[in-house]
């Protein structure tokens, strides 16, 4: 089922490039477009909205005024050009805060954010299970890549490998953004420069751990996470 998104922006060159976005994204769908609050909590009190994309600078009423007067808001990214309403926006439990002009990449690491921080269910609907995927751009194209098929991660300066079986992809992601990103019980880092999924390891020593056709090695800085983490699984 797609997340149910709704876009509220008084520029319209802002609100076709969030409906873009939006639409590369195979997950969601635009439910509606609207210049200001108001409209936007008509369409509110009408359907269920699962992500909330929301301007700050409005008429009449500003994005974050807006927010307040919400009892139960949907899952919200703030898209502004204002960075100095960072702090009052994350006070008020919005999921992102994304500064005008972003890419798609930024944009699509705020939608994946979404189903890390909150579960986003229909009232109507049973909770939906926990993630097991994400989107990733790779040469123009949206690739879902599932968790269990992730052997380890390789960090490259602004870039990532994500080695599969038989292949790997190259995703401009920063490791550290991967690490807060992917579930915590599946993977773990080991090295500035990798990220395993726990479930892959064949074997490990002091200072390494054996995964697939490689020996990838464990930084000092990391050691003594990842034996907690490995001792806590194996109880």
């Amino acid at each position: 089922m797609k997340l149910k998104c709704l876009i509220v922006d008084d520029e319209p060159i802002a609100q076709n490039i969030v409906k873009g976005f939006i639409e590369d994204i195979p997950d969601l769908e635009v439910v509606d477009i609207c210049d200001n609050a108001m409209e936007a909590l008509k369409v509110l009190q009408k359907q269920t909205v699962d992500i909330l994309f929301l301007d700050i600078e409005m008429p009449k009423l500003s994005g974050l005024s807006f927010l307040k007067t919400l009892s139960h808001p949907p899952a919200t990214i703030i898209t502004t050009a204002y960075r100095e309403f960072a702090l009052e926006g994350f006070e008020l439990d919005v999921v992102d805060y994304l500064l005008k002009p972003f890419s798609f990449e930024r944009f699509l690491k705020a939608v994946n954010k979404v189903n890390r921080t909150q579960e986003i269910h229909s009232p109507t609907e049973p909770k939906s299970c926990e993630k097991t995927y994400e989107y990733f751009k790779v040469d123009r194209k949206n690739i879902r890549i599932d968790y269990d098929d992730i052997i380890y991660i390789e960090g490259l300066s602004n870039y990532v490998k994500i080695h599969i079986k038989d292949k790997h992809f190259v995703v401009y992601h920063k490791l550290i953004d991967l690490q807060n990103l992917l579930p915590s019980d599946q993977f773990v880092r080991i090295h500035k420069s990798f990220i395993v999924a726990f479930d892959k390891i064949k074997a490990y020593g002091n200072d390494y751990v054996e995964i697939f056709d490689r020996q990838l090695s464990i930084g000092n800085t990391y050691k003594e996470n990842f034996f907690t983490l490995l001792t806590r699984r194996q109880n």
